[in-house]
């Protein structure tokens, strides 16, 4: 599928009634969301009305969700035919996706929590400029089997962490990690997540492990210090972060948990020194405010685990440098997400469509042959880490808060994916190209 572009409407935008009866009515329109609402509503009068969703509360004093209840039963007993037929025809294909028992949903809790489902579908259609009423099938999918019941699950991780303090505790944010080889989708996911997330009422951040690069200064001088290691001559693998930084940021993150406090964020600036990028001037980095709910911290080697020497020669100095990577990023993560691909030469596919792309909007972009270049850097450890990662989980997750998403080569979500066989037939890669 090609990906999403992404470009949100301010969080404060709500459905525009259209005044005149030949103009496009939408089925579902989203009203202004508050956490605190405790009621679900769906209010249409007659084929010229809309219907209108409030998302159900999910706070602790809320009213508590109908049970038994059919999808029929649960809808108003004034909803036009047309309009419960084409909620019914959505219900299936929800109850059809390949995520929902992994998220803990069945079609009972579907049916219960069905507005919930549309309200969010309306966001995050609006939020990629999408009409909701024109979803193709592949953006239905993409919508509906992946972004929404993944923020489900998400949320209902955020609400169980939230649990285990008393009410007037400060209550750290929960920091949910996102592990996806690069391409798969993972930072279109968590710009999703964020989003909806904050439409929600709760404060959330997102980062990313190229946020913690090494400076351009100091990546010239790691390569120095490895002559002849194509591995690390550019940013990417294990030794080219700031794991100081990392450590920093994240224990001011977890210190976020009162109202008026704020720390700003580091960011990283990809197209500086002709691609090879330095970080971001301090003052253009963004702003995390508290009482902070939730960390996306998104990474195409997030819970990588070190492996015996021997098993990994060529990766020597990678995997030594990994070994500190538990302390100053997995550590702090305690759900995660796992992205999971059937081969790791898909990345290369990947990340030729988007340079493909970009050359065809007149933009900068990597020649193929530079593409190759770039990805064989990650190549090596892809195929050293990923089947330990698929097998065991990220290093220190518990399997009780731990998604694990496969994806086809169109990074849609699918029922389930042979594991990745570990190689080391690798071959090292070339002199840097110009990127």
């Amino acid at each position: 599928m090609a990906p999403l572009h992404a470009g949100p409407p301010p969080l404060s935008a709500s459905a525009a009634v259209a005044s005149s009866p030949s103009a496009a009515r939408p089925l579902f329109v989203a009203g202004p969301y508050s956490h605190r609402r405790a009621a679900v509503t769906v209010t249409a009068t007659g084929p010229s009305r809309k219907a209108f969703l409030s998302c159900p509360d999910h706070s602790p004093t809320g009213a508590q969700p109908r049970t038994g209840l059919s999808l029929a039963q649960a809808r108003a007993p004034s909803s036009p035919p047309a309009l419960v037929s084409s909620v019914e025809d959505l219900y299936e294909f929800i109850c059809s996706g390949p995520l929902v028992d992994r998220v803990g949903y069945t079609k009972e809790k579907i049916a219960e929590s069905i507005d919930r489902w549309l309200s969010c579908g309306v966001q995050v259609a609006r939020l990629f400029r999408l009409n909701e009423l024109q979803l193709s099938e592949a953006e239905r999918a993409r919508i509906y089997h992946f972004y929404i019941p993944v923020f489900l699950w998400c949320e209902d991780q955020v609400n169980e962490h939230r649990a285990k303090y008393n009410e007037d505790d400060d209550i750290p944010p929960l920091v949910i990690g996102v592990s996806a080889p690069q391409g798969s989708g993972k930072t279109t996911l968590v710009f999703a997540l964020d989003y909806l997330f904050r439409v929600a009422g709760r404060n959330s951040t997102t980062l990313s492990i190229d946020d913690f690069y090494l400076t351009h200064e100091e990546q010239n001088q790691l390569r120095d210090n490895n002559p002849g290691n194509g591995l690390l001559e550019l940013r990417g693998n294990a030794g080219s972060h700031d794991l100081q930084l990392s450590v920093e940021t994240l224990e001011s993150l977890l210190k976020l948990t009162k109202k008026d406090t704020k720390m700003k964020v580091p960011r990283y600036n990809k197209s500086a020194y002709g691609g090879r990028g330095d970080r971001a001037d301090p003052s253009t980095w963004p702003e995390a405010e508290g009482p902070l709910e939730v960390v996306l911290f998104e990474g195409w080697m997030l819970g990588f685990k070190p492996l015996p020497n021997e098993v990994v020669k060529e990766l020597e100095a990678v995997n030594k440098n990994l070994q500190a990577y538990y302390d100053a990023w997995d550590r702090f993560i305690k759900s995660w997400i796992v992205i999971k691909i059937r081969e790791p030469s898909s990345v290369f596919q990947w990340r030729l469509q988007a340079e493909i792309a970009m050359r065809a909007d007149g933009k900068p972009g990597m020649s193929d042959e530079e593409v190759m270049d770039f990805v064989s850097r990650y190549l090596p450890a892809y195929h050293a880490y990923l089947p330990t990662l698929y097998k065991e989980g990220p290093n220190g997750s518990d399997p009780d808060h731990l998604l694990v998403i496969d994806i086809d080569d169109g990074r849609n979500p699918i029922t389930g994916t042979p594991d990745v066989q570990p190689t080391s037939n690798f071959s090292p890669p070339g002199p840097p190209s110009d990127l």
